[in-house]
């Protein structure tokens, strides 16, 4: 889980302001963050598999926004997938 201060720093780094929370870029930024948090919660705790099964679905709802991305504008998708570190 992200804290609220986290979550408020991902979103006006990536959206230009606190209230710009629906931008893709914001989304996928935010879904990058979860998907980290729960990999290394995953890590201690190998049979938890509602945390398991969130992370794939946080996982599919991020590649669905990457996919939308690149659909609507490359440069922006090229700008996240660099900015975040995502293979691609």
């Amino acid at each position: 889980m992200i804290s609220k201060t986290r979550k408020a720093e991902i979103i006006k780094e990536f959206g230009g302001s606190e209230a710009n929370t629906g931008l893709a870029e914001v989304q996928i930024a935010l879904l990058t963050e979860d998907i980290a948090n729960m990999t290394e919660h995953l890590k201690e705790h190998k049979k938890d598999v509602p945390t398991r099964r969130t992370l794939l679905k946080k996982v599919a709802q991020r590649r669905h926004l990457l996919d939308f991305l690149i659909k609507k504008d490359v440069n922006r998708y090229k700008e996240i997938i660099a900015k975040l570190g995502l293979r691609k």
